[in-house]
């Protein structure tokens, strides 16, 4: 005979009930529908695991931490993260700090220079692709003027532009 579920309170369901309207993304509806659909109806896991798809066991383990820990057992970790990295954020900002300074005077920054620095810095080779990873994870942008050939005639252009049929 298996052992009967234990209750969740009325305010925890309301709780739950406004945490399913609130929550952002599928994962997040997800685990608040999990633990929602045993409060409010009565579900049991075999059916809230056909219901999202998900193993049984992976129900019952949701339920059960949230009966332990409440509704920080509903909380979402961040996924991802900068698991290989070579520097900190702030060592980078440290790295950049000189070629900063250079590029608020207007000077012109060559990629091969930061990555030299980057690379005495961590002791290695690191591809290229690597520096402008770190520049962008900065907000740096690549700025380039935009091209012109060098016989355009802008005194022709302009009146082209005046006796155009489509002007």
């Amino acid at each position: 005979m298996m052992k009967r579920p234990k209750p969740i309170g009325a305010e925890a369901k309301a709780s739950l009930y406004r945490r399913l309207k609130a929550s952002e993304g599928t994962r997040a509806y997800q685990r608040v529908l999990c633990v929602w659909l045993r409060a409010e109806l009565g579900l049991d896991s075999e059916a809230i695991s056909r219901a999202l798809g998900w193993n049984p066991s992976y129900v019952r383990q949701i339920q059960a931490q949230y009966l332990r820990q409440g509704d920080d057992a509903l909380q979402l970790a961040g996924r991802g993260g900068r698991y290989h990295q070579n520097l900190t954020v702030e060592e980078e900002q440290a790295l950049l700090a000189p070629f900063l300074r250079e590029a608020e005077r207007g000077g012109v920054l060559v990629v091969t220079a930061i990555q030299t620095a980057y690379e005495a810095r961590v002791r290695r080779k690191v591809p290229k692709s690597t520096v402008y990873r770190m520049l962008e994870r900065h907000g740096w942008r690549k700025i380039t003027p935009r091209p012109h050939h060098p016989k355009a005639d802008p005194a022709a252009q302009a009146a082209f532009k005046k006796t155009s049929p489509r002007s």
